[in-house]
């Protein structure tokens, strides 16, 4: 290879400036901020770490979130992948289905919040998780534009 096409290989990399990369790019890292929240809304509305959530499975899937949101948000932050794209939308859709139970039809031996829609951690807690959802669909749908494209 000649200088000239040192130079030119050169300058046409570095006339791709980082932030070329595609818009999703920041996604996973916006989905772990919202994991992040996610955990924090539940040790909160389980006035933190007192596990007194009666009955007992509904202490386990509080715990359960808890974990798995801060692992997703790791993930997210360190390996972001397809598969932790999915584990953040479990993190998203597991406490939205458990609020609508608990809300709407009650949960068995747990009727302490039926009825309870307007809560406001509760409304916050909706609206994070609809945006992780939403987030983590995005981010395992989105083909980052320098990936090499199979064959």
């Amino acid at each position: 290879m000649t200088l000239a096409g040192r130079a030119e290989r050169s300058s046409t990399r570095s006339a791709t400036p980082r932030s070329a990369l595609p818009a999703a790019a920041g996604l996973p890292g916006f989905a772990a901020a919202l994991c992040l929240v996610v955990v924090a809304i539940h040790l909160e509305d389980q006035n933190w770490l007192s596990f007194g959530k009666t009955p007992g499975y509904v202490q386990v899937g509080y715990v359960a979130i808890e974990l798995a949101g801060l692992v997703s948000a790791w993930l997210l932050l360190t390996q972001p992948t397809r598969l932790t794209c999915v584990l953040a939308f479990g993190v998203g859709l597991g406490p939205l289905l458990g609020y609508v139970l608990s809300r709407g039809p009650g949960l068995p031996s747990y009727t302490d919040d039926k009825g309870t829609w307007s809560e406001p951690l509760g409304v916050v807690s909706m609206v994070v998780e609809g945006l992780l959802i939403i987030a983590s669909v995005l981010a395992f749908t989105t083909r980052d534009q320098n990936a090499p494209r199979p064959t």
